[in-house]
């Protein structure tokens, strides 16, 4: 999806995923954020607040650099009430959805919602098996790809929500559905700079459905495996030296900033990443000869872009071969683990199952401290 639109980026930075977001209506940056009556922790990108009474969402994004804040009230539908959703008002639980990105997909099935789906775009890359029978049996309908929505079969669908992304501006299509007399709210997680915010955003999907305790118990679960597998590595003296991303054009090598969310994974991991003191919270472009003289001793080269085999590593670059990592058998890939029509397992799961990244890590450079872990996302690059 969105991924494949950003590979190399998203390839660097660990080949996670973007998602869906969509807006509504401004509001001051005074309702940013309601601290006292937050249900939020982690997530920097939305909020869930109760005021006076009244259940809001919102959402302090809706694409990258935006500063524009949008607020939803949540109401509860009615018996044989019609579906309106004039200005800032959802009415929950939404019944028919459109989500667009194949990472909010883990979340809408861990709520037992994916019969609710009736639209997705590019739907070829979509993993989840539950999903992917549904789409098989024409029950969730193709709607074009993720920046060329199709309208027609949209406005025949007629469904109660449309959740897109919209990665540096308002999506045209997007806004073409809206002026249809479609809603549409836009979804951040992309956005989020820590593992756990990330995955908080199932709460957003917990909203819509009216399953504001059941995605807060799965979170919680998530965010208590998350915290036991951190605790779990630290109880390791060595911090094993990483590597990540590869050349991606014209000998610019992208990889993780120190302030990504990537960085973040290898720090709670205990791993020394040489990177780590970077500043930045996006992707680092740097020379190869500066990465080759950091990095060529590293124990472990994570996530090396696109590539999925040595031999694709050394077709790109013979010099790739010096690295210690290439020369050991150490280099790690989540690419090599796909679904049935192709879609990579961890653009689509990832987000939501941060604890199963991070055990993922450890079980790679300490293996000791998890004997009985299987790795999830990724595989020894061969």
């Amino acid at each position: 999806m969105k991924k494949y639109v950003l590979i190399s980026l998203l390839c660097s930075l660990f080949l996670l995923t973007i998602s869906c977001k969509k807006e509504d209506k401004k509001t001051s940056s005074e309702n940013k954020k309601t601290s006292s009556e937050s249900k939020i922790k982690y997530a920097k990108e939305f909020d869930i607040i109760n005021e006076n009474g009244r259940k809001k969402l919102i959402m302090t994004a809706a694409f990258q650099n935006s500063n524009a804040i949008f607020e939803y009230e949540i109401k509860k539908k009615t018996p044989n009430a019609i579906v309106n959703y004039k200005n800032e008002v959802i009415e929950v639980p939404i019944q028919e959805i459109v989500v667009t990105s194949t990472t909010h997909i883990p979340m809408v099935e861990l709520l037992n919602e994916e019969t609710a789906i009736v639209g997705f775009p590019f739907a070829k890359y979509v993993s989840s098996e539950k999903t992917r029978f549904l789409i098989d049996q024409g029950r969730i309908k193709e709607i074009g790809k993720e920046n060329s929505l199709n309208t027609e079969i949209l406005l025949d669908l007629q469904p109660e929500l449309v959740v897109g992304y919209s990665v540096s501006s308002t999506d045209k299509s997007l806004t073409t559905i809206k002026k249809a007399g479609i809603s549409v709210i836009y979804n951040a997680d992309w956005l989020e700079k820590t593992p756990l915010g990330r995955a908080e955003w199932i709460k957003f999907f917990g909203v819509l459905f009216d399953k504001e305790k059941q995605a807060d118990s799965i979170f919680k679960g998530i965010e208590s495996n998350y915290l036991e597998a951190k605790k779990i590595a630290l109880k390791s003296t060595r911090k094993p030296t990483i590597l990540s991303g590869a050349i991606m054009s014209r000998d610019i090598w992208n990889l993780p900033a120190g302030g990504s969310f990537v960085a973040q994974f290898l720090k709670d991991a205990n791993l020394n990443y040489l990177w780590k003191n970077v500043k930045g919270k996006g992707s680092l472009s740097l020379s190869f000869e500066s990465v080759f003289e950091k990095g060529k001793d590293a124990d472990f080269w994570i996530a090396p872009g696109y590539f999925s085999s040595k031999k694709q590593l050394l077709e790109s670059n013979k010099i790739y071969a010096e690295f210690d990592a290439f020369k050991n058998d150490k280099i790690y890939t989540p690419t090599l683990k796909k679904g049935k029509t192709g879609g990579v397992i961890y653009y689509e799961l990832a987000p939501t199952r941060p604890d199963l990244v991070l055990k993922d890590l450890i079980k790679i450079t300490q293996p000791e401290l998890l004997p009985n872990y299987e790795l999830t996302f990724f595989e020894k690059m061969k």
